[in-house]
């Protein structure tokens, strides 16, 4: 562990200071739309001071705080995402010249940006896009020039949500890497100070700018603290054991056929978690026919279009949509990128208009797993048997 340093609240704007002094655009969470946000700050006050939010399945409630906490909420509706991996995206744009026609690619310009607040949970969904957008053969252009330029100020969270789990997947309550700094808010009273250490050499020289001294024994144990009640207070979890296997071995479970007559198919899970990637492409041009652009925007394996070929779509019932959200995002998500797809932010379920819980359906496929049942119904007799396939 990095040496730790105490950052008292009355000096919090220090940090907006020397981030603006070094060209970043600050951004983190501020209260709009009765929601918390994330986006541009100016400064401490643009925060959600004296706000938290209440969650369960399909609510989203802002409530006031009876203290002046900066980061005592959860997550909202919106990620880091929506700042790498952008919503709409101009990839190229082509113009008619005499008799032939010029392409110009995008330069893909973007602001060097701090984003502040940033989760546990989101640390790991950053480092898992980063697999998907950096990690191949193929890299990708406007997510590397985002990436590139972000400082990243973690905030371990003191509270869980009611639809947290990230702690069964490994992805907080407590930073634990992908930060530039790190921080720990403790309010007790009338003391309100944050525990800050480095995770970067750029983050320490942050640091050093700011009107810190080392943290003592008791502020560091109160820090270490705030991450393990929130880890405690977490009532959903899912069971990752063989979790692969299990979805692969039940495809035709009719636990599907039960969710997807809840499902309203409307994309507000792939819409609001962190680590979903699919887009799709279109092609606009101007009346005269002398200009085109091609623009990438966000889509969802929830519509219709995006699993369409020749003929119509490959998944066209509710079920097999949803069994595909669930099943990338926790199997094939792991074959093609070595890890699960979830950080157990709980955004999927708070933000399902009908309350679908992805943890209580894989709770539902493991309690009755076809495999188990088959072999309920054909006990072992003693005898070998060759497998015909």
């Amino acid at each position: 562990m990095s040496e730790q340093f105490i950052l008292r609240r009355e000096n919090f704007g220090e940090l907006f200071a020397a981030l603006k002094l070094r060209g970043y655009q600050v951004v983190g969470p501020t209260v709009r739309d009765a929601a918390i946000v994330y986006d541009e700050l100016d400064s401490v006050e643009d925060l959600p001071v004296g706000w938290t939010d209440e969650q369960d399945g399909g609510t989203y409630r802002l409530k006031k705080r009876s203290d002046n906490s900066l980061f005592g909420y959860v997550v909202g509706p919106n990620s880091w995402k929506q700042f790498l991996h952008p919503p709409t995206v101009r990839l190229w744009q082509i113009a008619k010249s005499g008799t032939t026609f010029q392409i110009e690619e995008e330069k893909h310009a973007v602001p060097k940006r701090a984003f502040i607040g940033v989760r546990a949970c989101e640390l790991r969904a950053i480092a898992i896009q980063d697999k998907v957008f950096l990690g191949g053969s193929f890299v990708d252009p406007p997510y590397q020039a985002g990436r590139e330029g972000a400082f990243l100020v973690a905030v371990n969270c003191g509270q869980a949500g009611k639809t947290c789990f990230c702690v069964s997947m490994n992805a907080g309550p407590k930073a634990t890497a992908g930060y530039d700094l790190a921080l720990t808010e403790i309010l007790e009273g009338a003391e309100h100070y944050f525990v800050v250490e480095a995770g970067t050499t750029r983050g320490a020289e942050v640091l050093g700018q700011l009107p810190c001294r080392p943290a003592q024994k008791l502020e560091e144990e109160k820090a270490a603290s705030m991450p393990a009640r929130a880890a405690a207070q977490m009532s959903r979890s899912i069971d990752n054991a063989g979790i692969k296997e299990l979805l692969y071995a039940n495809m035709e479970h009719p636990r599907w056929e039960e969710v997807a007559a809840r499902c309203l198919s409307c994309g507000n899970c792939t819409m609001v978690c962190p680590t979903c990637f699919c887009t799709t492409v279109e092609d606009v041009t101007d009346l005269t026919g002398e200009h085109a652009e091609r623009w990438q925007k966000w889509d969802s394996c929830f519509t219709m279009d995006f699993s369409y070929l020749h003929g119509g779509s490959i998944r066209n019932s509710t079920k097999a949509r949803y069994r595909q959200w669930m099943t990338h995002k926790l199997a094939t998500w792991i074959d093609q990128f070595g890890s699960s797809g979830c950080v157990g932010c709980g955004r999927c379920i708070t933000w399902c208009p009908v309350a679908i819980d992805i943890t209580e359906e894989v709770r539902s496929i493991r309690a009755t797993d076809l495999r188990t049942k088959l072999s309920k119904e054909k006990p072992d007799d003693g005898n070998i048997r060759t497998n015909p396939g």
